[in-house]
């Protein structure tokens, strides 16, 4: 039986550094595959609503921010260092466009149904266009006909999504949100080796590496 390798990735729309994570574990992943090819991966998306609190329309994106940081020139700064980071990885990310910070608990929901009806690579099809409606495009994850819209773009029929979507701003909630307490992205490997924050793909794949050791020192003791 070839070894396999299971990877839960927690994750926010909203949040720069879970697409620049997931560029990292992309490369991760492709020198994990290129060294061992007989590995399996199981590879999961789960959702962590990382403001649970904002109204179900959300709130302006530059004024939310001002208040967060303090000053229209510690946003710009914060700004420049994400962008920075996010060219490093292959990433334009156009904050210019973004007009709201929206309630992602609706975008959470789409994808959790999303995974259990749609194929893997419609789900990865639908992970790409929601962080780029959000960083490129400057779309609404808040709004329930952009996500039926994105949703139907990457092959979903909207009718059997639309169900999911609450609009009435309701927390997501997630047996996540307690493993990704320490923040987002949050790799877990075979279910108990954490990585967090957008690490190096070395980084990553060392830690695929121990796991896959660790499960196969198991297997040998069994």
């Amino acid at each position: 039986m070839n070894p396999s390798l299971s990877i839960d990735v927690y994750v926010d729309f909203i949040c720069p550094w879970c697409l620049i994570g997931k560029r990292q574990l992309q490369r991760a992943l492709a020198q994990l595959r290129e060294a061992r090819p007989e590995v399996v991966i199981n590879l999961a998306w789960q959702g962590v609503q990382l403001l649970p609190d904002l109204p179900v329309a959300g709130q302006p994106f530059a004024a939310f921010y001002r208040r967060r940081l303090g000053s229209d020139e510690a946003v710009r700064q914060r700004q420049a260092q994400v962008q920075e980071a996010a060219s490093a990885v292959g990433e334009q990310l156009d904050f210019s466009r973004i007009a709201r910070m929206p309630n992602t608990a609706d975008a959470h929901r789409l994808l959790l149904h999303a995974a259990d009806l749609g194929s893997e690579q419609q789900l990865e099809a639908l992970l790409e266009r929601l962080f780029a409606a959000y960083f490129r495009l400057g779309e609404d994850l808040g709004d329930r006909a952009t996500l039926l819209r994105i949703a139907e773009q990457c092959g979903f029929a909207p009718a059997a999504l639309a169900g999911s979507l609450r609009g009435d701003g309701r927390p997501f909630a997630s047996a996540s949100a307690n493993i990704a307490s320490r923040g987002v992205p949050c790799f877990v490997f075979d279910d108990h080796l954490p990585v967090f924050g957008a690490q190096p793909p070395e980084a990553l794949l060392d830690a695929m590496q121990l796991a896959l050791s660790r499960s196969a020192a198991a297997g040998a003791g069994a």
